[in-house]
């Protein structure tokens, strides 16, 4: 009766806020209990952005829907998790241009896509080492898919989308993967993995993260929005920006009639693993994580003087901001600005240790280089720590998992794939 009691008030809180009414979707199954928010929008924030907000239609059809899973129904979330989620919501929510329905536009392959670095990568041993099923004529059983979502309005408001599936008869809903990309790659880089996890029956997923893939236009483009973001204000590139986009691809996925909604995973490696981290912060249908090379203490950094691998991995938009702020050399206090500049309160409210433990009670593994200098295992201890009470305190301590591969820096290695790769199949279970 508490459970219900609660959700009625979830329902109530978002119609005063938005003027609508939360509904179960039609495409997804009536096996959900009930409705229950996944990043609910009850509290009232303040950022300093320097730059006035874009308007945005805050009744739009599009506001991010609040699905539950059947797993979901099952888990017990604290009263600081569903805060922060509403705080960073409203912070993606605040510098939306204006929203449009969320729609689908069929796309073709990528024969040649764009990678921002040279030479253009060819081989991944980490990737090609994922483990896959042995089917005969395996290319020839995958389906591929290949289409747009409309997340926003304006160019990067167009989410180019990758899907590979085995062909079947049956209509049997199965659990998805959802890879994202490291920095200057995009989504085809990341075939090989969508491959092997098709192979083993599963819906793998990959998109372009903001201006990179079908999304840029040349070899600077992403480059180009960071310091854009610096100058102007108006948009998030780092990190923010595609998690927008990863809350709107939930909303598709879980309307999906071959996906099990309640058996969504997500990973990602570098940057394309601090997107998983904050994508299951942020949004509870992605039931499964496993960020790669990606999580990482952003204010440690600062405070210990351990930000110069991290800075140095995008480092105009800093050049840039050292030059507006007189600086004879890019310092603790450039890097801070930033970060609250260009991904308010990523060093601050939004920082690992207090968006990890949100992921709690779902099942979370973080895998890292034990002398990663981006992501220094020093300023891993914090986040570990609330995160283990977090997991503690829910009962769920065997969810939740750390491990830094001796010797490895800021690499994606076949452990880490393999390890990944067990971690889905222990918490997702393919029925296949």
């Amino acid at each position: 009766m508490a459970e219900r009691k609660g959700s009625w008030l979830h329902a109530m809180i978002y119609f005063l806020i938005h003027g609508t009414i939360m509904v179960t979707l039609p495409h997804v199954p009536n096996t959900c209990t009930h409705v229950r928010a996944h990043a609910l929008s009850t509290a009232t924030v303040s950022y300093n952005f320097n730059s006035k907000p874009k308007s945005k239609s805050t009744n739009s059809p599009t506001t991010p829907r609040f699905v539950s899973s059947a797993a979901d129904s099952r888990m017990e979330y604290s009263d600081d998790d569903a805060n922060i989620r509403s705080e960073f919501l409203q912070l993606l929510r605040s510098r939306r241009t204006a929203e449009v329905p969320l729609s689908v536009e069929p796309a073709q392959p990528v024969r040649d896509p764009l990678y921002q670095e040279t030479p253009k990568p060819t081989f991944s041993e980490a990737m090609e080492s994922c483990p896959k099923k042995e089917i005969p004529n395996l290319m020839e059983r995958l389906q591929e898919e290949n289409f747009y979502l409309t997340t926003e309005a304006g160019e990067q408001g167009r989410l180019p989308v990758l899907l590979l599936k085995l062909k079947e008869n049956n209509q049997t809903r199965r659990p998805v993967v959802v890879f994202l990309h490291s920095t200057h790659k995009c989504k085809e880089w990341l075939r090989p993995l969508l491959e092997a996890y098709a192979s083993r029956d599963y819906i793998a997923v990959a998109i372009d993260s903001r201006y990179h893939g079908e999304r840029a236009r040349n070899l600077t483009t992403y480059r180009d929005a960071l310091v854009s973001s610096w100058k102007k204000g108006d948009t998030m590139p780092f990190i923010f920006d595609t998690v927008w986009d990863l809350i709107k691809l939930a909303d598709h996925l879980t309307q999906r009639e071959d996906v099990d909604p309640s058996r969504i995973g997500i990973t990602g490696e570098s940057l394309g693993g601090m997107h998983a981290w904050f994508g299951a912060a942020a949004d509870t249908r992605y039931s499964v994580a496993a960020p790669i090379i990606g999580v990482q203490g952003f204010r440690w950094a600062i405070e210990h003087d351990k930000w110069q691998a991290r800075v140095d991995s995008i480092k105009a938009v800093f050049e840039e901001a050292r030059i507006d702020l007189g600086k004879s050399a890019i310092d603790k206090e450039v890097v801070e600005k930033v970060w609250d500049r260009i991904a308010p309160g990523l060093a601050s409210r939004f920082d690992s240790p207090y968006t990890v433990p949100a992921i709690a009670p779902r099942p979370l593994l973080i895998l890292n280089g034990e002398q990663d200098p981006r992501c220094p295992l020093s300023g891993l201890e914090l986040p570990e720590s609330r995160a283990r009470k977090a997991y503690e305190k829910a009962s769920s301590i065997e969810n939740f998992k750390v491990v830094a591969q001796p010797g490895i820096g800021h690499q994606m290695t076949p452990l880490m794939v393999k390890q990944a790769s067990d971690w889905f199949d222990q918490h997702l279970a393919p029925s296949g």
